[in-house]
């Protein structure tokens, strides 16, 4: 029984890994990798492409969160086993819940932060120096992902609870 659980669950973090969340974080990789190629072309044929430092640091935003929500979904992120492999059933899944915690916690830190920023510059208007790429939207992002990442974790760890 434990095992078609552990099937169906795998099968539903591989459909949502590669959700809409995906596409937009490969996108944004595609888009990065393209910029700069016309950047380095520009640059050696003469005709420089302005701001693209800019762009590729917006673009990077969201392949990073993207990727950061896509592998929590997953449950894909690395994890270092050597010790916990050795112990016996309860003490790894006191350790796994204790990890859920600590996760949560530190996205909702981030999360925390990124509102802090978001609530104290809000009304700045800023925006990049070349391209006037507003900041507001990016922090916005920032604010929602990690949000998100954190209930992940709190999801993850009500689950494992209630195994």
């Amino acid at each position: 029984m434990a095992e078609l659980t552990r099937r169906r669950e795998s099968r539903e973090r591989s459909a949502v890994s590669r959700g809409p969340v995906f596409y937009i974080g490969g996108g944004a990789l595609l888009a990065a990798m393209g910029i700069e190629a016309l950047s380095v072309l520009g640059r050696h044929i003469g005709v420089p492409l302005l701001g693209a430092l800019e762009i590729i640091q917006a673009v990077i935003l969201l392949a990073a969160t993207s990727a950061m929500l896509c592998a929590t979904l997953a449950g894909a992120h690395a994890t270092v086993t050597f010790l916990t492999d050795r112990l016996s059933e309860r003490p790894k899944r006191a350790l796994k819940l204790f990890s859920h915690v600590l996760s949560a916690l530190f996205f909702a830190g981030l999360t925390v932060g990124a509102l802090w920023l978001a609530i104290e510059y809000w009304d700045a208007h800023e925006v990049s120096e070349l391209l006037h790429i507003p900041f507001k939207p990016l922090r916005v992002v920032t604010f929602l992902v990690t949000a998100a990442i954190a209930v992940v974790f709190l999801r993850d760890l009500v689950r494992e609870a209630r195994r």
